[in-house]
């Protein structure tokens, strides 16, 4: 055996070395039951040591000398096959995988979710649906957003929190696509749930740095989520019953291995035995995920998909809040040959925000917009250079506020603040060279442009600050306009190009132990305004001006990743650091909501964020998991313009809202048979900065609190655990309805975690107190999961 292998692999470079002809092998990969395409499947040619992996669609290319090769194919939860290639021209091969579970004759080997080691590809980290249904979380319901924070340098502002933080960055820097399209608010019920069905999610990657060129417009990170294609070879149905929602998912196909259709609901119904009670009172969410797709040809697949999700509140009939997300999305996949694929996407979004107060008599809508038209290409030059480039244009409609009286009685008259208007062209190119077996390269380059554009009324001011320092009280105030300038529909208001470098390394010590290294430039037009710890969904996005100036980011890591016993366990250790620049701040006492010259709050100051991040997994056996842990420190500072200014909190670093200095979490499951399935997480995290009052003083017989620096505290120490347990009655039944139960108790021992401090004086002692608010205690869950 080892003869001819040795005999084989010296015909090969001989034959290289005289010219030999390379031919390609491209297609798709799938999964056998579905259709569906798989992203991210390996393929390997050991005679070579050549490699790829499948794109974002399923596609694949790989170009080798002439022969005969055995080709292994493997991906997490299909196992590893081998297929014979005799390769004597270029070859078009598509190819299915069964999933493990089912009878497969070219099974070898279970395929386990290792580190990366060869590919320059670091500070991603990347989620199996059935990993992340398989966590316990609050309420029963299974939570993309929850899942994530669970992966070293990502956090939250607590229980209740919407969004997530990542490396010391906001909420607001952190890009979430779903099917391409910006998600801007991920959270259902103010942070409770996220916004993501799982059953409808079939990948999700995070990029925490060495983000690849074809993203921009945020300045940490980005969520790349995709939804399911659909089953195009039968009609199936997928759902499960909780405490607090149900969901239903309906997927087949109507043209057989050419179509198929998904359509999946999630609704909430706690708002029902309300009702019950005749309580007038609500609040209920619902989503909906569709999905249509079909292949035209060999060469040519579209797809349409949408999301339309709502979070509705009622009080009593008298008060009413409504938000939520919209996005559609048409694409072309296109090949052009076996070494070039392409990608067209027409692609809506928007976000909308809605209150009326009956007892007032008005409405307020507000929201965001996107049109983005896009076009990728994805070029496999050779076996060692990978090109990717494209282009995209994206149009923003920017509603700060209408103001809509309701009754004839309201007193109030109708009101349009000043809408805004951006478009953000860009394009890109990105390589991946391999230079040698063990030295792999990144180079990608993003060139980006933003106009903001009227039709706009501009408020102008003296020295065009619109801040002043107040010298003799030594603060800041809102600046007075000295006039104004009308921009017509189209006219550009203010323009701002950037370069946003790419580059990362990996050098390959073995197949088992890679050191890599990356850095990455990254500029977000797009503000978030809001002077929250987490996002609301009463946050406004506001466009990039001549005041407000785009948020820089740099980022610099390094890693050392290694796979032991052959992946049955992997260690990833990296540290990063991160400066922002342009990082808006607010100067005290800043009123954000229907505020129609936000520039007159706010100053740009800077962020930096460094720190440490160890991930050690267990890949394989009865018990797996992982245990994360970060060291970090996430601090911001705006310094005086000058030097007769104070700047915010006397011009010092102060520790950001996003600051934890330890985060420690461990996920784990125990599978001591296909019928039982028990599973833990354990979250450990310093408390979130906070500001407390250091003193107080005495005005006009009110006694008035007084504040030091900026974040000088923090909450108490956050932690929790959480259980489940996953019964599955029959657990071979492969055929017909399969179900199963969980169980899940989330805070174990009832740790009441702060969500706030708040300070107040006593009525009747006059004693100063100090208050904490808590969201969650020991909250059990039941839930039914079926599909037939």
């Amino acid at each position: 055996m080892f003869k001819s292998k040795f005999l084989l692999a010296l015909a090969l470079v001989v034959q290289c070395s005289f010219g030999q002809k390379s031919h390609t092998i491209s297609g798709t990969i799938t999964d056998s039951s579905t259709n569906e395409t798989l992203i991210g499947v390996n393929l390997y040619a050991p005679e070579t040591k050549s490699g790829a992996a499948t794109n974002e669609y399923g596609f694949y290319s790989i170009t080798l000398p002439e022969g005969n090769y055995k080709l292994e194919i493997s991906y997490v939860g299909y196992g590893t096959q081998v297929i014979d290639i005799q390769l004597t021209s270029d070859l078009r091969k598509n190819i299915s995988l069964t999933p493990e579970g089912q009878e497969l004759e070219e099974v070898v080997i279970t395929e386990k979710p290792k580190a990366v080691i060869r590919r320059p590809e670091m500070s991603v980290n990347k989620l199996s649906i059935e990993t992340i249904k398989k966590m316990p979380v609050v309420l029963g319901e299974v939570d993309v957003i929850k899942s994530i924070l669970l992966l070293p340098g990502v956090t939250n502002a607590g229980e209740g929190a919407s969004g997530f933080n990542v490396r010391g960055g906001g909420a607001d820097q952190n890009l979430i696509l779903l099917d391409e399209a910006v998600i801007f608010n991920s959270s259902h019920v103010f942070g409770f749930f996220s916004v993501f069905n799982p059953d409808a999610i079939k990948d999700l990657k995070l990029y925490k740095g060495g983000i690849p060129s074809r993203f921009g417009g945020r300045a940490s990170s980005v969520l790349d989520i995709y939804q399911k294609d659909g089953n195009s070879k039968k009609f199936s149905m997928t759902g499960g019953i909780g405490l607090i929602a149900s969901r239903l998912l309906a997927e087949g196909p109507f043209d057989k291995d050419k179509g198929s259709f998904l359509v999946a609901g999630r609704s909430s119904y706690a708002h029902l035995f309300l009702k019950l009670t005749d309580n007038r009172n609500s609040a209920y969410f619902y989503d909906l995920n569709t999905k249509i797709s079909y292949k035209l040809n060999d060469n040519n697949s579209l797809y349409l998909s949408g999301y339309f999700g709502r979070d509705v509140f009622n009080l009593s009939g008298s008060f009413e809040n409504i938000y939520g997300n919209a996005t559609l999305n048409l694409r072309w996949n296109h090949i052009y040959n076996d070494k070039l694929f392409s990608n067209l996407s027409a692609i809506y979004s928007d976000y909308y925000y809605g209150l009326t107060l009956d007892f007032i008599g008005f409405k307020y809508d507000s929201g965001i917009k996107n049109y983005n038209l896009k076009y990728d290409f994805k070029h496999y030059l050779s076996d060692t250079w990978k090109l990717g480039y494209g282009v995209n244009g994206i149009y923003y409609d920017f509603n700060p506020g209408t103001i809509i009286p309701v009754g004839e009685s309201s007193g109030i008259n109708r009101r349009q603040l000043d809408k805004k208007y951006a478009f953000e062209p860009a394009a890109y190119l990105e390589a991946e060279h391999k230079a040698s077996q063990k030295l792999s390269f990144y180079y990608g380059l993003r060139y980006s442009q933003f106009y903001r554009m009227g039709q706009s009324t501009v408020n102008l001011y003296a020295d065009n600050n619109p801040v002043i320092f107040n010298q003799e009280l030594q603060i800041y105030e809102k600046a007075t306009p000295i006039g104004t300038r009308v921009y017509d529909s189209g006219e550009v208001i203010k323009t701002y190009d950037f370069l946003e470098p790419r580059f990362s390394v990996s050098y390959a010590f073995n197949g088992d132990t890679s050191v890599k290294a990356s850095y990455n430039r990254m500029v977000q037009y797009l503000q978030l305004v809001t002077n929250t710890a987490s996002p609301t969904p009463l946050d406004v996005w506001t466009p990039s001006d001549q005041y407000i100036r785009p948020q820089i980011a740099d980022q610099t890591a390094v890693g050392y990743f290694k796979n032991f016993r052959n992946g049955d366990y992997s260690l990833e250790v990296e540290s990063f650091y991160k400066t922002v620049q342009n990082r808006i701040d607010y100067i005290d006492g800043a009123d954000l909501i229907a505020n129609e010259a936000l520039e007159q709050v706010i100053l740009n100051g800077e962020l930096r964020a460094y720190g440490l991040e160890i991930l050690a997994r267990k890949n394989s056996g009865k018990i797996n998991g992982w245990v994360s842990y970060t060291l970090s420190k996430s601090e911001q500072r705006t310094p005086g313009r000058n030097a007769t200014e104070t700047g915010i909190n006397n011009g010092q670093w102060y520790s950001s809202v996003f600051d934890k200095t330890h985060n420690l979490a461990v996920t784990g499951s125990y599978v001591p048979s296909k019928k039982w399935t028990y599973s833990a997480n354990f979250i450990l995290q310093t408390g979130q900065p906070a500001t407390f009052p250091n003193g107080q003083y005495q005005y006009q017989g009110i006694t008035v609190p007084s504040y030091g620096l900026r974040n000088g505290d923090r909450l108490p120490t956050f932690h929790h655990l959480d259980l489940a347990v996953t019964y599955t009655p029959k657990p071979d039944k492969k055929k017909g309805w399969q179900s199963e139960w969980v169980f899940s108790v989330y805070n174990v021992y009832n740790r009441m975690n702060a969500a706030s401090i708040s300070f107040s004086q006593n009525e009747f002692t006059g004693r100063n107190e100090a208050a904490r608010f808590s969201i969650f205690g020991a909250v059990p869950a039941v839930s039914y999961n079926f599909k037939f």
